[in-house]
């Protein structure tokens, strides 16, 4: 600073009167409705909280269930009890048993947020914004002390008005299930191939590397949630789950949407089959060590 202060001292310019010129300046955003032209406060600030929380949502429990799936997995076949229970089922459907089952207590807990949720923000609009129903009465009534404007209660609830919310709860519920499928599968294989927890560290990598990045690059699909890397993050399935939540409450053309989701769904299908090569060896494969040029040649058997 004080460099270039010097340079434009050498060049005859007043730093102070650069440093005047320098303005705040604050912007309020507002939505136009393209059908009937009505103005909506565009809850800008909130979108972008609500995306990135909902992005590390998903990224923090696809890893708690799919890690719990693996964790069951190896505890299967260290105990050797894999042995018994794969003389009555297919190695596929024990798969995916392990995976729905995981997938039910997570779908309960879910269920458990949306109803805490909904409790949470009835009883906030009940009686946090009280008083901006009271004010909006006197307005009515003409009193000059109500100057419900200038509220910042009732602008964070026109904010949270302007969202859609069943629509995020949809699309957080549809991505967060559809992301862990696609990675508990990744993982239960990860899970068969190896005797302890220890040595699954060396296939984690290239399982969880897609995941990581997508929760990187958050804070960039929040400053930009219609540029192109926003775009191609959101329909790559195994970025998908997270960057397209991200998304969602700042509004998303609905192709993309339904290509997302396709894309994903079919991803899933597509490395179930692969994961569940993997598993049927894997899980009664013992004291070896696995490397990642045997686990391909699995994939041809």
């Amino acid at each position: 600073k004080r460099i270039n202060d010097e340079k434009l001292l050498q060049q005859g310019v007043d730093p102070e009167i650069v440093a005047q010129t320098k303005t705040h300046v604050n912007i309020n955003a507002f939505k136009i409705d393209s059908t009937d032209g009505e103005e909506k406060t565009s809850a800008t600030p909130i979108k972008m909280a609500l995306g990135y929380i909902m992005g590390i949502f998903i990224y923090f429990f696809i890893f708690f269930y799919s890690t719990q799936v693996m964790r069951g997995v190896i505890e299967e076949k260290t105990s050797r009890i894999v042995e018994v229970i794969i003389s009555s089922v297919r190695p596929f459907q024990l798969m995916m048993g392990k995976i729905l089952g995981v997938g039910a207590v997570g779908i309960l807990q879910f269920l458990i947020w949306v109803v805490l949720t909904s409790v949470i923000y009835v009883v906030a609009s009940t009686f946090l914004f009280a008083d901006l129903f009271s004010a909006q009465e006197a307005a009515v009534a003409g009193s000059p002390a109500a100057d419900l404007a200038n509220s910042p209660g009732l602008e964070i609830l026109n904010m949270l008005q302007s969202i859609n919310f069943p629509v995020i709860l949809g699309g957080f519920a549809f991505y967060f299930f559809a992301g862990y499928f696609l990675y508990s599968a990744l993982f239960a294989a990860v899970g068969s191939a190896v005797d302890q927890e220890t040595d699954s560290q060396q296939f984690m990598l290239p399982v969880t590397a897609p995941i990581i990045i997508a929760i990187v690059t958050a804070m960039n699909v929040i400053k930009e949630p219609n540029g192109d890397l926003a775009f191609w993050m959101s329909i790559f399935p195994l970025t998908s789950p997270i960057s397209m939540i991200i998304r969602l409450p700042f509004g998303v053309p609905v192709w993309q949407v339904l290509l997302s989701g396709a894309l994903l769904i079919g991803s899933f299908f597509g490395v179930v089959s692969f994961a569940a090569k993997i598993y049927r060896v894997g899980i009664l494969m013992y004291g070896k060590k696995i490397t990642w040029k045997e686990l391909f040649k699995w994939l041809k058997y």
